[in-house]
Protein backbone atom coordinates (compact mmCIF):
# COMPACT_ATOMS: atom_id res chain seq x y z
CA UNK A 1 0.00 0.00 0.00
CA UNK A 2 1.42 3.53 -0.96
CA UNK A 3 1.20 5.95 1.73
CA UNK A 4 -0.61 9.21 1.10
CA UNK A 5 0.54 12.45 2.95
CA UNK A 6 -2.45 14.55 4.19
CA UNK A 7 -1.85 17.15 1.80
CA UNK A 8 -1.96 14.77 -0.83
CA UNK A 9 -5.16 13.14 0.14
CA UNK A 10 -6.52 16.26 0.65
CA UNK A 11 -5.68 17.50 -3.21
CA UNK A 12 -6.69 14.38 -4.63
CA UNK A 13 -10.17 14.81 -3.06
CA UNK A 14 -10.33 18.42 -4.04
CA UNK A 15 -9.46 17.56 -7.79
CA UNK A 16 -12.13 15.13 -8.55
CA UNK A 17 -14.95 17.34 -6.41
CA UNK A 18 -13.56 20.00 -9.10
CA UNK A 19 -12.50 22.53 -6.38
CA UNK A 20 -9.05 22.84 -7.85
CA UNK A 21 -9.92 23.99 -11.18
CA UNK A 22 -13.75 24.87 -12.22
CA UNK A 23 -14.82 22.67 -15.30
CA UNK A 24 -16.55 23.33 -18.73
CA UNK A 25 -19.33 21.13 -17.94
CA UNK A 26 -22.89 21.10 -17.83
CA UNK A 27 -25.10 20.76 -14.78
CA UNK A 28 -26.36 17.67 -15.08
CA UNK A 29 -22.68 15.98 -15.54
CA UNK A 30 -21.83 17.83 -12.63
CA UNK A 31 -24.44 16.34 -10.91
CA UNK A 32 -23.83 13.07 -11.91
CA UNK A 33 -20.16 12.88 -11.10
CA UNK A 34 -20.86 14.27 -7.47
CA UNK A 35 -23.58 11.31 -7.13
CA UNK A 36 -26.31 14.06 -6.50
CA UNK A 37 -25.82 17.07 -4.13
CA UNK A 38 -27.51 17.69 -0.56
CA UNK A 39 -29.92 19.92 -1.14
CA UNK A 40 -32.40 20.17 2.35
CA UNK A 41 -31.71 23.82 2.10
CA UNK A 42 -33.75 24.34 -1.39
CA UNK A 43 -31.26 26.84 -3.34
CA UNK A 44 -28.02 25.33 -2.09
CA UNK A 45 -27.07 23.41 -5.10
CA UNK A 46 -26.55 26.12 -6.62
CA UNK A 47 -23.81 27.43 -5.14
CA UNK A 48 -22.02 24.08 -5.03
CA UNK A 49 -22.68 24.31 -8.99
CA UNK A 50 -21.24 27.85 -9.38
CA UNK A 51 -18.08 27.16 -6.81
CA UNK A 52 -17.33 24.18 -9.59
CA UNK A 53 -18.58 25.11 -12.96
CA UNK A 54 -17.01 27.88 -15.06
CA UNK A 55 -20.11 29.96 -16.47
CA UNK A 56 -22.43 28.24 -14.36
CA UNK A 57 -26.41 29.85 -14.87
CA UNK A 58 -28.74 29.50 -12.24
CA UNK A 59 -31.56 29.02 -15.33
CA UNK A 60 -30.08 25.92 -16.43
CA UNK A 61 -30.62 24.01 -13.37
CA UNK A 62 -34.03 25.73 -12.56
CA UNK A 63 -34.81 24.01 -16.00
CA UNK A 64 -33.52 20.79 -15.23
CA UNK A 65 -35.52 20.93 -12.48
CA UNK A 66 -38.74 21.86 -14.12
CA UNK A 67 -38.42 19.48 -17.28
CA UNK A 68 -37.82 16.31 -14.98
CA UNK A 69 -34.34 15.64 -15.55
CA UNK A 70 -33.40 15.97 -12.14
CA UNK A 71 -35.02 16.02 -8.86
CA UNK A 72 -34.91 16.46 -5.34
CA UNK A 73 -35.91 13.64 -2.81
CA UNK A 74 -34.75 11.46 -0.39
CA UNK A 75 -31.54 9.62 -0.30
CA UNK A 76 -27.77 9.66 1.43
CA UNK A 77 -28.18 9.32 4.55
CA UNK A 78 -31.87 9.76 4.85
CA UNK A 79 -31.49 13.68 3.73
CA UNK A 80 -32.77 15.69 0.86
CA UNK A 81 -30.57 14.99 -2.31
CA UNK A 82 -30.72 16.63 -5.55
CA UNK A 83 -30.05 13.69 -8.14
CA UNK A 84 -30.17 13.35 -11.64
CA UNK A 85 -33.67 11.55 -12.53
CA UNK A 86 -32.29 8.62 -13.88
CA UNK A 87 -29.47 8.27 -11.09
CA UNK A 88 -33.11 8.78 -8.61
CA UNK A 89 -34.65 5.38 -10.04
CA UNK A 90 -31.37 3.80 -9.98
CA UNK A 91 -29.69 4.37 -6.87
CA UNK A 92 -32.64 4.81 -4.50
CA UNK A 93 -33.74 1.20 -4.21
CA UNK A 94 -30.34 0.81 -2.76
CA UNK A 95 -30.72 3.47 -0.09
CA UNK A 96 -34.43 2.03 1.10
CA UNK A 97 -32.88 0.50 4.59
CA UNK A 98 -31.44 3.39 5.44
CA UNK A 99 -34.71 5.35 4.95
CA UNK A 100 -36.22 2.15 7.04
CA UNK A 101 -33.81 3.07 10.16
CA UNK A 102 -34.86 6.50 9.51
CA UNK A 103 -38.42 5.94 10.01
CA UNK A 104 -38.17 2.83 12.66
CA UNK A 105 -35.52 4.35 14.73
CA UNK A 106 -35.78 8.13 14.95
CA UNK A 107 -36.75 9.41 18.26
CA UNK A 108 -39.47 12.23 16.93
CA UNK A 109 -41.37 9.53 14.53
CA UNK A 110 -40.29 6.26 15.56
CA UNK A 111 -41.28 2.51 16.10
CA UNK A 112 -43.36 3.28 19.38
CA UNK A 113 -45.64 6.07 17.56
CA UNK A 114 -46.06 3.51 15.06
CA UNK A 115 -47.02 0.53 17.28
CA UNK A 116 -50.37 -1.40 15.45
CA UNK A 117 -50.35 0.46 12.33
CA UNK A 118 -50.69 -1.94 9.47
CA UNK A 119 -47.42 -0.11 6.89
CA UNK A 120 -48.54 -1.21 4.23
CA UNK A 121 -52.14 0.03 4.25
CA UNK A 122 -50.57 3.49 5.07
CA UNK A 123 -48.31 3.65 2.11
CA UNK A 124 -51.30 2.49 0.13
CA UNK A 125 -53.19 6.01 1.17
CA UNK A 126 -50.05 7.88 0.85
CA UNK A 127 -50.23 6.90 -2.81
CA UNK A 128 -53.61 7.09 -3.14
CA UNK A 129 -53.18 10.87 -1.93
CA UNK A 130 -50.30 11.94 -4.02
CA UNK A 131 -52.13 9.81 -7.42
CA UNK A 132 -54.89 12.33 -6.42
CA UNK A 133 -52.48 15.57 -6.17
CA UNK A 134 -48.99 16.20 -5.16
CA UNK A 135 -49.28 17.14 -1.11
CA UNK A 136 -47.83 19.37 1.61
CA UNK A 137 -46.53 17.39 4.48
CA UNK A 138 -49.79 19.39 6.29
CA UNK A 139 -51.94 18.31 3.75
CA UNK A 140 -50.69 14.07 3.68
CA UNK A 141 -51.08 14.48 7.59
CA UNK A 142 -54.54 15.52 7.36
CA UNK A 143 -55.32 12.86 5.16
CA UNK A 144 -53.35 9.70 7.10
CA UNK A 145 -55.30 11.19 10.37
CA UNK A 146 -58.61 11.07 9.18
CA UNK A 147 -57.68 6.99 8.24
CA UNK A 148 -56.10 6.55 11.33
CA UNK A 149 -57.49 9.15 14.16
CA UNK A 150 -55.71 7.23 16.61
CA UNK A 151 -52.40 7.45 15.91
CA UNK A 152 -50.15 10.07 15.27
CA UNK A 153 -50.20 11.80 11.83
CA UNK A 154 -46.94 13.20 11.82
CA UNK A 155 -45.39 9.92 12.41
CA UNK A 156 -47.43 8.49 9.94
CA UNK A 157 -46.89 11.48 6.98
CA UNK A 158 -42.69 10.73 7.72
CA UNK A 159 -43.03 6.76 7.14
CA UNK A 160 -45.10 7.52 3.83
CA UNK A 161 -42.17 10.22 2.78
CA UNK A 162 -39.24 7.97 3.92
CA UNK A 163 -40.50 4.88 2.58
CA UNK A 164 -41.82 5.33 -0.68
CA UNK A 165 -39.60 6.65 -2.84
CA UNK A 166 -40.65 10.62 -2.68
CA UNK A 167 -39.77 13.57 -4.61
CA UNK A 168 -40.08 17.19 -3.59
CA UNK A 169 -41.36 18.89 -6.84
CA UNK A 170 -40.97 22.62 -7.80
CA UNK A 171 -41.22 25.72 -7.68
CA UNK A 172 -39.25 24.11 -4.47
CA UNK A 173 -35.98 24.42 -4.98
CA UNK A 174 -36.45 26.84 -8.44
CA UNK A 175 -33.80 29.34 -8.81
CA UNK A 176 -35.82 32.77 -8.13
CA UNK A 177 -39.24 30.77 -6.81
CA UNK A 178 -39.98 28.96 -3.90
CA UNK A 179 -42.93 27.57 -1.93
CA UNK A 180 -43.79 24.64 0.68
CA UNK A 181 -42.22 21.31 -0.11
CA UNK A 182 -44.59 19.03 -1.71
CA UNK A 183 -44.11 15.32 -2.73
CA UNK A 184 -45.30 13.27 -4.85
CA UNK A 185 -43.16 9.44 -5.77
CA UNK A 186 -41.11 9.16 -8.29
CA UNK A 187 -43.27 6.96 -10.65
CA UNK A 188 -45.51 9.55 -10.77
CA UNK A 189 -43.31 12.07 -11.70
CA UNK A 190 -41.43 10.49 -14.16
CA UNK A 191 -43.54 8.10 -15.16
CA UNK A 192 -41.03 5.39 -14.68
CA UNK A 193 -40.75 2.77 -11.77
CA UNK A 194 -37.35 2.89 -9.34
CA UNK A 195 -35.22 0.20 -10.82
CA UNK A 196 -35.68 -2.95 -8.67
CA UNK A 197 -31.99 -4.40 -9.01
CA UNK A 198 -29.92 -1.53 -8.39
CA UNK A 199 -26.44 -2.43 -8.00
CA UNK A 200 -24.37 -1.44 -5.15
CA UNK A 201 -20.74 -2.19 -6.87
CA UNK A 202 -21.25 0.62 -9.03
CA UNK A 203 -22.37 2.85 -6.36
CA UNK A 204 -18.92 2.30 -4.56
CA UNK A 205 -16.98 3.17 -7.70
CA UNK A 206 -19.07 5.90 -8.52
CA UNK A 207 -18.44 6.97 -4.92
CA UNK A 208 -14.55 6.51 -5.35
CA UNK A 209 -14.57 8.14 -8.55
CA UNK A 210 -15.96 11.87 -6.79
CA UNK A 211 -14.53 11.50 -3.00
CA UNK A 212 -11.97 9.16 -3.17
CA UNK A 213 -9.50 7.86 -1.98
CA UNK A 214 -11.82 6.62 0.86
CA UNK A 215 -12.25 4.09 3.53
CA UNK A 216 -15.60 1.90 3.60
CA UNK A 217 -16.16 3.68 6.99
CA UNK A 218 -16.18 6.92 4.70
CA UNK A 219 -18.01 5.08 2.19
CA UNK A 220 -21.01 4.44 4.85
CA UNK A 221 -21.04 7.47 6.41
CA UNK A 222 -21.82 9.17 3.01
CA UNK A 223 -24.53 6.34 1.69
CA UNK A 224 -25.86 5.78 5.17
CA UNK A 225 -25.54 2.13 4.05
CA UNK A 226 -23.79 -0.84 6.27
CA UNK A 227 -21.75 -3.90 5.14
CA UNK A 228 -19.84 -2.04 2.50
CA UNK A 229 -17.00 -4.02 3.27
CA UNK A 230 -17.83 -6.74 0.76
CA UNK A 231 -18.25 -4.70 -1.77
CA UNK A 232 -14.67 -3.12 -1.46
CA UNK A 233 -13.10 -6.43 -0.87
CA UNK A 234 -15.03 -8.10 -4.41
CA UNK A 235 -13.68 -4.89 -6.36
CA UNK A 236 -10.21 -4.41 -7.95
CA UNK A 237 -8.89 -1.36 -5.79
CA UNK A 238 -6.07 0.43 -5.50
CA UNK A 239 -5.12 0.99 -1.53
CA UNK A 240 -3.89 3.82 0.26
CA UNK A 241 -2.89 4.69 4.05
CA UNK A 242 -2.27 7.79 5.81
CA UNK A 243 -0.72 9.31 9.19
CA UNK A 244 -4.19 9.87 10.37
CA UNK A 245 -5.92 6.77 10.12
CA UNK A 246 -5.67 2.74 10.43
CA UNK A 247 -7.91 2.00 8.45
CA UNK A 248 -6.69 1.42 4.77
CA UNK A 249 -8.10 3.74 1.83
CA UNK A 250 -9.32 2.47 -1.64
CA UNK A 251 -9.68 4.07 -4.72
CA UNK A 252 -10.12 3.26 -8.79
CA UNK A 253 -6.62 1.55 -9.82
CA UNK A 254 -7.09 4.37 -13.10
CA UNK A 255 -7.35 7.24 -11.37
CA UNK A 256 -3.78 9.14 -11.26
CA UNK A 257 -3.50 11.54 -8.02
CA UNK A 258 -2.76 15.25 -8.45
CA UNK A 259 0.70 16.38 -6.95
CA UNK A 260 0.39 17.14 -3.60
CA UNK A 261 2.10 20.63 -3.93
CA UNK A 262 -0.65 21.29 -6.67
CA UNK A 263 -2.16 24.86 -4.98
CA UNK A 264 -5.47 25.33 -4.02
CA UNK A 265 -7.48 28.02 -4.65
CA UNK A 266 -10.32 29.96 -2.36
CA UNK A 267 -13.89 28.12 -2.57
CA UNK A 268 -17.13 28.66 -1.11
CA UNK A 269 -18.98 25.64 -0.54
CA UNK A 270 -22.76 26.15 0.29
CA UNK A 271 -24.58 24.83 3.55
CA UNK A 272 -24.00 20.73 3.92
CA UNK A 273 -21.98 20.13 0.79
CA UNK A 274 -21.26 16.40 0.36
CA UNK A 275 -17.50 17.71 0.19
CA UNK A 276 -17.26 17.98 4.36
CA UNK A 277 -19.90 15.13 5.17
CA UNK A 278 -18.70 12.37 3.11
CA UNK A 279 -16.35 10.98 5.32
CA UNK A 280 -15.98 9.16 8.16
CA UNK A 281 -12.51 11.01 9.04
CA UNK A 282 -12.80 14.59 8.04
CA UNK A 283 -9.27 15.00 8.82
CA UNK A 284 -8.50 15.85 5.17
CA UNK A 285 -10.40 18.86 5.31
CA UNK A 286 -11.05 20.09 8.70
CA UNK A 287 -8.71 21.60 11.30
CA UNK A 288 -8.68 20.22 14.80
CA UNK A 289 -10.67 23.40 15.77
CA UNK A 290 -13.45 23.65 14.07
CA UNK A 291 -16.61 24.13 16.07
CA UNK A 292 -19.32 21.44 16.25
CA UNK A 293 -22.00 23.54 14.06
CA UNK A 294 -19.29 23.90 10.89
CA UNK A 295 -21.05 21.29 8.90
CA UNK A 296 -24.63 22.65 8.60
CA UNK A 297 -23.00 26.41 7.65
CA UNK A 298 -21.60 27.11 4.29
CA UNK A 299 -17.50 27.19 4.47
CA UNK A 300 -14.75 28.29 3.29
CA UNK A 301 -12.18 26.63 1.96
CA UNK A 302 -8.56 28.28 1.33
CA UNK A 303 -5.49 26.47 0.85
CA UNK A 304 -7.62 23.41 0.73
CA UNK A 305 -9.07 23.09 3.85
CA UNK A 306 -12.17 24.96 5.67
CA UNK A 307 -10.88 28.44 7.03
CA UNK A 308 -14.11 30.19 7.65
CA UNK A 309 -17.53 30.19 7.48
CA UNK A 310 -19.88 32.60 5.70
CA UNK A 311 -23.64 33.51 5.42
CA UNK A 312 -25.69 35.63 2.85
CA UNK A 313 -27.63 38.63 4.41
CA UNK A 314 -30.00 40.16 1.75
CA UNK A 315 -32.05 43.38 2.61
CA UNK A 316 -34.86 43.40 -0.35
CA UNK A 317 -33.03 42.88 -3.15
CA UNK A 318 -30.59 45.67 -3.43
CA UNK A 319 -28.85 45.07 -0.64
CA UNK A 320 -26.70 41.99 0.04
CA UNK A 321 -23.66 41.28 2.34
CA UNK A 322 -21.74 38.09 2.95
CA UNK A 323 -20.65 37.88 6.62
CA UNK A 324 -17.42 35.99 6.70
CA UNK A 325 -16.53 33.81 10.44
CA UNK A 326 -12.84 32.80 10.55
CA UNK A 327 -12.46 30.09 12.48
CA UNK A 328 -8.63 29.93 12.16
CA UNK A 329 -6.12 32.53 12.44
CA UNK A 330 -5.89 34.47 8.50
CA UNK A 331 -3.15 36.43 7.55
CA UNK A 332 -4.08 39.77 5.60
CA UNK A 333 -3.18 38.33 2.07
CA UNK A 334 -5.80 35.03 3.15
CA UNK A 335 -8.45 37.42 4.17
CA UNK A 336 -7.62 39.39 0.58
CA UNK A 337 -8.75 36.24 -1.17
CA UNK A 338 -11.81 35.46 0.62
CA UNK A 339 -12.94 39.04 0.70
CA UNK A 340 -12.38 38.70 -3.37
CA UNK A 341 -14.11 35.59 -3.51
CA UNK A 342 -16.82 36.57 -1.40
CA UNK A 343 -17.43 39.50 -4.02
CA UNK A 344 -17.34 37.03 -7.04
CA UNK A 345 -20.16 34.86 -5.17
CA UNK A 346 -21.78 38.08 -4.24
CA UNK A 347 -21.95 38.99 -8.05
CA UNK A 348 -24.06 35.28 -8.59
CA UNK A 349 -26.19 35.52 -5.90
CA UNK A 350 -27.53 39.33 -6.06
CA UNK A 351 -26.81 40.14 -9.36
CA UNK A 352 -29.14 43.10 -9.38
CA UNK A 353 -28.26 44.46 -5.73
CA UNK A 354 -26.90 48.03 -5.89
CA UNK A 355 -24.64 47.78 -3.07
CA UNK A 356 -22.65 44.99 -1.87
CA UNK A 357 -20.55 44.46 0.87
CA UNK A 358 -18.22 41.66 2.54
CA UNK A 359 -17.80 41.78 6.44
CA UNK A 360 -15.60 39.84 8.74
CA UNK A 361 -16.83 39.34 12.27
CA UNK A 362 -14.42 38.29 14.67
Amino acid sequence: MTKLSLRALNRATLERQWLLERRSVTALEAIEHLVGMQAQIPLAPYVGLWTRLLDFDPLELAGLLENREAVRGSLMRATIHLMSSRDFLAIRGLIQPRLEREVYSNTTYGRKRLEGVAMPAVLRAGIDRMTTAPATAVELREHLSALWPGHDAPSLAHAVRCLLPTIQIPPRGVWGKGGNPTMTTADLWLDSPITPEPDVDQLVLRYLAAYGPASVADAQSWSGLTHLSEVFDRLDLRTYTTPTSPRPLYDLPTITLPPEDTSAPTRFLPEYDNLLLSHADRTRFYPASTPPDALSRGAILHNGHVTALWKLLQQGKKTATIEIEPITKTSAATRKSLETEAHNLLAFTAPSASTTEVRFLP
